[in-house]
């Protein structure tokens, strides 16, 4: 942990006392830090992880438009903002890893419990009111807007071809169940890409990984934590992750009282479906091929790509 105490001194002129790890998400690993009078959360984006560029490439394009959104928006309270450092950049970086400094949240995450009916409000709030900023944002947003693209798509179609035979046996023992329906995934979402690229559907601030794993609550107060995928989309970038959820009717009255008469694009929400599916199973192919695991983390990785194609849509 010496190189953490190194970071948040050099470049926060924070003098760390104790550090404890947390859970981390699905990009980064996490630490509680302390100084002695206060707690910060710490996300490590390490590099030798074959994603992390991914995950990285854009901090310095979508953390000012958090920031915009703390001070303009009714998101104040509602969305973790990065500390900048000493030099006033909203993140630093080493040899192993690019680090984000946060105010540490005294809550708990929802995870694996369901959402309560005032939870359901909240949240209801906060993507309504994230919705309703879009292409007239006062900042740069170019960078993020939504371009259909899916640029693992070559790579996989070209792995579970030509490259097939040459991959890992336990990694072929795990896909070739689901070969046919993988491919004709991807070919599916390389059709309705073409299609949306054509399209002029109306686009939207949306955080696009909104799940339980991603919501905490603190005191009385939701917050939708984890702003990575932040992006300038269509809607259904966001709702794909709420159709499916016993509240959504309930969700979508409430979002309509203010984005009145508004209907999914069922091409959007097939889209952004298959796209995500097609994201996880590249992670998970990347971390077994790319990335360095232990027998542990990679039995994981494996279980979870398992998972992942057995839920194809």
């Amino acid at each position: 942990m010496n190189h953490l105490k190194t970071v948040l001194k050099d470049h926060y002129d924070i003098v760390m006392t104790n550090v404890s790890p947390q859970q981390g998400g699905w990009a980064a690993l996490a630490y509680k830090v302390f100084d002695g009078n206060h707690a910060y959360f710490l996300k490590v984006y390490e590099k030798s992880r074959a994603s992390t560029p991914k995950w990285t490439a854009l901090i310095d394009k979508y953390v000012p438009i958090l920031v915009w959104l703390l001070h303009n928006s009714g998101l104040t309270n509602k969305i973790p903002v990065p500390l900048p450092t000493k030099n006033g950049e909203y993140k630093c970086e080493d040899e192993h890893g690019i680090y984000l400094l946060y105010e540490y949240i005294d809550g708990e995450t929802i995870g694996d419990k369901n959402l309560t009916a005032d939870q359901v409000c909240q949240l209801a709030d906060i993507i309504t009111e994230l919705h309703s900023y879009g292409e007239k944002l006062p900042l740069e947003t170019d960078s993020i807007e939504e371009n259909y693209d899916v640029p693992y798509c070559l790579q996989l179609s070209d792995l579970l071809d030509k490259d097939y035979r040459d991959l890992p046996d336990e990694l072929k023992k795990a896909i070739h169940p689901h070969l046919k329906q993988l491919k004709d995934l991807v070919h599916t979402i390389e059709e309705l890409s073409a299609r949306l690229k054509k399209s002029n559907l109306k686009m939207a601030l949306c955080h696009t990984d909104i799940h339980n794993w991603n919501l905490m609550q603190s005191d009385r107060q939701l917050i939708l934590i984890d702003w990575e995928g932040l992006r300038l989309a269509p809607v259904e970038a966001d709702l794909m992750f709420l159709v499916d959820k016993p509240y959504y009717e309930e969700f979508a009255t409430l979002y309509r009282k203010s984005h009145k008469n508004f209907e999914i694009n069922p091409d959007a929400l097939q889209f952004y479906k298959g796209r995500r599916e097609l994201e996880d199973i590249w992670e998970f192919i990347e971390q077994l091929l790319f990335d360095k695991q232990d027998d542990h983390q990679r039995a994981g990785t494996l279980k979870s790509l398992k998972e992942t194609l057995t839920l194809l849509s």
